[in-house]
């Protein structure tokens, strides 16, 4: 959208100094808002709008098993499984046990189980030997030919007893590390084991939702287009005052200059024509009073001269000259007049400035309101607008294509969960039977390990109690079949024990090698995509409704990667989201509506017609052009040449120099009357001057910027009437365009977020790939790697038995009292190996 440029930037100040003149153009320091400068700084963006989730439920986290301390042991068990199983995936052997079980060769099941039947053999020898060695082992101990005593003592015994019993105690520890883990990994299997069987009806619920659901998650989405609706409508509400008040800002800088230049000139003016008009008084008043004055002053002049002559006066030759001397100064009779300013400006001022600037003033002040009242209408049919929905989100839901293959896959589906259901309680009860003989038999190898420990423990003590023979045998011989009952134990709980290892082994390990190594190699998506391989009952393709183009792994990976549902599988028809998105058309009737604001700045005149007339006789009164040199002309001559009041006195003094004769009593009387025509007429004279003066001064030194100030007004007025109307356009234009994108922001975070939650939650395959490995990481990390683990552990206590029973049987010798060597030659005391008679414990 293009944006008017320089619309919002400040208007530069108008620049009126008074005084200086300016003419238009640069000089009126009036112009549009430069270019470049427009930004929504007013309005701001768009706030977050806050959506609900649409999509349901039944959408599957993602399982991943989290480290623990026995990942060590599964990496361990899952390098030895693959050290058993070298061989690759048996795709020939597999497609024909899928599709032709009875034509399955043995020697190709053997050949690829090498590795296991290598581990049976192994299995077969320990179950064959184990338990003869125990039967041989049983019958020696009955004919006492096996667990006697040493018969003689000698330097290297106590070596080897503590040779034999350090091997013993290192197998013991060895078998008690190896149990713990058996029962820790047993009662893992045992959980995991229930969460699996738990997860598998729940992965299936949420597959079956995954097409069915969608219409019901569109409609919602589609519905919250009411939140961005009710923001832009909640916005609307104010959008004219918004405008208002923005284009009062933007214009307060340069309307307030030019009203304070209005008012100061409407001062300005009032001073001057006070002035003038006072100046015209002054002058009639003192060119009366000058033609009043002159006769007055001759006649005393006369009189004067007439008596200041006479033979008589002595001293009188001073003041005769000063009475000759008697006559006005100032003629103001000669100055210009000013009527002819006085009658161009006659009834100037006709306006009250100060009262027109204030109501312009609050009539600018009153624009927010104005415009609000003028937009009104716009905003109603904006609203209509809003209220309106797109086509395409009215149809976001109705159009979403039907999947023939949908019931289909939720009846299969809710087959599957239910069919699956008795095998999940077989699978249940079976795994409390193995969980039952895993804690048996570790309970067995944990026996013999308290034996050993037993037995040694005694031993010791016996041993270490060497002072007191009769203390030291019971020890000795309690430690020494404490040992025997570990051996007894050991080859009776050896054959169940390698058969379960074996059993779990073979299970276990084939899960790990031929499903898990397989499905997270991809294999096993290869295996399904390659024609034939699979049954026609079993064709995955058809079943999942794939596209004729796309394979399971491809849509396996493009599902992992969040693609849509219409991608990957075969929907009746095409669906473009993107088409349901497309407001444009909604956008545009906005838009349109929007250019329909306007706002009419017509009731604000700036100047009055009246002020215009006045600012314009003032133009053309000519004040400027008055002969104000002719007034200090005159001003500066004194009102009488003579000073009277000296000259008064002067006479006077003459009076009394002439004594008490007639002409001393003139002269007295004409000092008098020389005193009251100076105070009665030359005084106020004087005063008129004085007021003249300061009239035509002020009126002098203003009336050459008074025309500039009144022309640049003028000038100022006339070109932001002209302007304002383009300014108030331009300004208006950018605000609603801002609002526009404010308002779009809205739209824009909806459609991004339904864009959002249809691809990657609702419409998405994505749960396929969730489900597949969230069916792997069940399968392999969380029931398979602890039940491989727990065979392990197991296998490795069951074959460190026959170290535990060697050293056991050879260090029991040691644990029972030595013969010494005597001198008698008793033949049960001389036999080899006899075994002595037990009376307190037979084993």
């Amino acid at each position: 959208m293009a944006r008017a440029p320089g619309l919002l930037a400040p208007l530069l100040g108008l620049g009126l100094g008074l005084g200086l003149g300016l003419g238009l153009g640069l000089g009126l320091g009036l112009g549009p808002p430069g270019p470049g400068a427009a930004d929504c700084g007013s309005l701001g963006g768009a706030e977050r709008l806050a959506f609900a989730p649409a999509a349901g439920v039944h959408r599957l986290a993602p399982r991943v098993r989290p480290p623990g301390p026995l990942s060590p042991l599964y990496g361990t068990v899952r390098r030895f499984l693959s050290a058993v199983q070298l061989n690759p995936f048996p795709a020939e052997l597999v497609k024909t046990l899928l599709n032709e079980p009875s034509s399955v060769k043995v020697d190709e099941v053997v050949r690829y189980e090498a590795g296991y039947v290598v581990c049976a053999v192994i299995a077969g020898l320990y179950l064959l030997v184990v338990p003869i060695a125990g039967l041989c082992f049983c019958c020696c101990r009955c004919h006492r030919r096996c667990g006697g005593r040493v018969k003689t003592e000698h330097k290297a015994m106590a070596c080897e007893r503590g040779t034999l019993m350090a091997f013993l105690l290192l197998t013991t520890l060895l078998l008690l590390i190896g149990v713990v883990c058996a029962f820790v990994t047993n009662q893992h299997t045992h959980e995991q084991m229930g969460h699996g069987v738990e997860a598998v009806p729940e992965i299936l619920l949420s597959l079956q939702g995954l097409v069915s659901n969608v219409p019901q998650e569109l409609q919602a989405v589609a519905e919250q287009f009411s939140l961005p609706q009710k923001r832009v409508l909640e916005e609307l509400d104010g959008v004219g005052m918004s405008i208002g008040s923005t284009i009062h800002t933007q214009l307060k800088s340069t309307m307030y200059e030019v009203l304070a230049s209005v008012s100061s000139l409407g001062q300005a003016l009032q001073v001057s024509m006070d002035h003038l008009q006072a100046m015209n008084t002054t002058l009639v008043e003192l060119r009366k009073g000058q033609q009043d004055l002159e006769p007055a002053v001759y006649e005393r002049r006369e009189r004067l001269l007439t008596l200041l002559q006479e033979p008589s006066c002595q001293g009188c030759m001073e003041a005769r000259s000063r009475a000759q001397a008697l006559e006005l100064g100032a003629d103001f009779s000669q100055v210009s007049p000013v009527d002819d300013v006085l009658h161009r400006l006659k009834g100037v001022p006709e306006a009250n400035f100060s009262s027109m600037v204030q109501e312009e003033n609050s009539t600018f002040n009153a624009l927010p309101l104005l415009a609000a009242l003028q937009t009104a209408n716009v905003v109603k049919e904006l609203k209509k607008v809003v209220a309106q929905k797109p086509e395409g989100l009215r149809t976001l839901a109705e159009e979403f294509p039907g999947w023939e293959a949908a019931s289909r896959w939720s009846r299969t589906l809710e087959e599957v969960e239910q069919s699956s259901r008795p095998y999940l309680k077989e699978v249940e009860r079976y795994e409390k039977y193995r969980w039952i003989w895993g804690c048996v038999l570790c309970s067995a190898v944990l026996l013999v390990v308290v034996c050993n420990l037993l037995g040694l423990n005694l031993g010791v003590w016996g041993l270490s109690a060497r002072k007191d023979p009769s203390r030291s045998e019971a020890k000795g011989e309690a430690g020494s079949r404490f040992l025997m009952m570990g051996v007894g134990f050991s080859f009776l709980f050896a054959a169940p024990l390698i058969l379960l290892v074996f059993a779990t082994f073979l299970v276990g390990g084939n899960v790990q090698t031929l499903v898990c190594q397989s499905w997270e190699s991809k294999e096993l998506y290869k295996f399904a995509d390659t024609p034939g391989n699979l049954p026609p009952s079993m064709n995955l393709s058809q079943l999942l409704g794939l596209k004729k183009n796309i394979s399971i792994l491809l849509a396996y990976q493009q599902c992992r990667e969040g693609a849509a549902l219409w991608s990957v599988l075969q929907l009746n028809d095409s669906y473009d989201l993107e088409k349901h998105l497309n407001i444009s058309q909604y956008t545009a009737k906005l838009q349109q509506e929007l250019q329909n604001l306007k706002v009419d700045m017509k009731n604000l005149d700036l100047l009055s017609p009246a002020a215009h007339r006045d600012l314009e006789a003032l133009q053309s009164s000519g004040l400027e052009k008055i002969h104000y040199s002719s007034f200090f002309v005159q001003i500066q001559k004194p009102v009488v040449n003579t000073n009277m009041e000296k000259l008064a006195q002067e006479l006077e003094e003459l009076a009394r120099t002439q004594g008490g004769s007639v002409l001393g009593q003139q002269l007295q009387e004409e000092a008098q009357r020389l005193q009251n025509l100076y105070q009665e007429q030359v005084l106020p004279q004087q005063s008129l001057v004085a007021k003249l003066n300061l009239t035509v001064r002020a009126l002098a030194s203003s009336a050459p910027n008074l025309q500039m100030e009144t022309s640049s007004v003028l000038d100022k007025v006339a070109y932001l009437k002209g302007e304002l109307p383009t300014w108030t356009t331009s300004i208006l234009r950018n605000e609603s365009e801002c609002f526009l994108i404010r308002e779009m922001g809205y739209f824009s975070q909806y459609v991004a977020w339904v864009r959002e939650e249809v691809t990657q939650h609702i419409a998405t395959c994505q749960p396929l790939s969730g489900a597949l490995d969230n069916g792997r990481v069940i399968l392999c990390d969380m029931m398979a790697d602890p039940w491989n683990a727990f065979w392990f552990c197991l296998a490795w206590c069951t074959f460190f038995l026959i170290p535990s029973i060697i050293f056991a049987v050879k260090t029991s010798k040691y644990l029972h009292p030595v013969w010494k060597r005597l001198s008698s030659t008793s033949s049960e005391e001389t036999q080899l190996f006899h075994i002595p008679r037990v009376t307190s414990l037979k084993l």
